[in-house]
């Protein structure tokens, strides 16, 4: 999803200038990498972790939410040609959504990390750094 909204901002004219050099254009863009940086550090983390459970329950929560930030801001910059069927990322879209509910959502998994670690009064460390 995001090289092809990145290819897009590339490549689209609007008002004589790229689309890319746009502020808002780009503040998407970089909150859709930082995303998905951050859901890829969470996954690698909860494969070294010491409590796997919690972490790998996170891990999936924050790629299931990166997904989702992805899916809303590309298809933002895409802007009408990402609504259509012509264009791929609708299969993007439909994909990270079925992903996102498979074994729990983001907010459920959240919500369900929340509740251990209330239930348990603490929380330990995940990674160590």
């Amino acid at each position: 999803m995001l090289a092809l909204a990145r290819s897009h901002a590339l490549d689209r004219v609007q008002f004589g200038r790229p689309l890319a050099s746009f502020q808002a254009v780009r503040h998407r863009l970089a909150e859709t990498y930082v995303a998905l940086e951050g859901a890829e550090a969470a996954l690698i983390a909860a494969d070294s972790s010491t409590s796997p459970d919690l972490s790998a329950l996170l891990a999936k929560a924050a790629a299931g939410q990166a997904a989702l930030t992805a899916a809303r801001h590309c298809q933002q910059v895409l802007g009408g040609i990402g609504f259509t069927a012509e264009h791929g990322l609708h299969r993007h879209v439909r994909r990270a959504l079925a992903l996102d509910g498979l074994l729990g959502s983001a907010r459920e998994l959240t919500r369900e990390a929340g509740t251990l670690l209330v239930k348990e009064r603490s929380a330990q460390r995940l990674v160590g750094l």
